[in-house]
């Protein structure tokens, strides 16, 4: 499935059918949250905190590329992206976006 941010595909005449939603809410170990503490005080990046939001992003887009098959999409366009702190080492991602089907 064609995922792209623009509102349009190029040299394709598009028919939308809905608002397509995926959304994940992920936590970190307390073990890693411990380590991640110890690096906020000295800097740097806290890669446990990067890879648990890159695998929030793909259960997310998952979820949504889901929805929009189900519905019998071929693309998605103007796909977003937002997050929110749901709790102290827990976060939302959410991606949504228009499921169209070519003409």
């Amino acid at each position: 499935m064609l995922l792209v941010t623009t509102d349009s595909i190029p040299g394709k005449e598009l028919e939308v059918l809905s608002l397509v939603k995926g959304s994940t809410v992920q936590a970190k170990n307390i073990g890693r949250d411990f380590m991640s503490g110890l690096k906020g005080i000295v800097g740097g990046e806290i890669t446990a905190y990067t890879e648990m939001m890159d695998e929030a992003r793909a259960i997310a887009t998952k979820r949504m590329m889901d929805e929009a098959a189900g519905l019998g999409a071929d693309a998605i366009v103007c796909v977003r992206y937002a997050s929110s702190s749901v709790m102290q080492g827990a976060s939302e991602v959410m991606a949504y976006g228009t499921a169209v089907r070519y003409k």
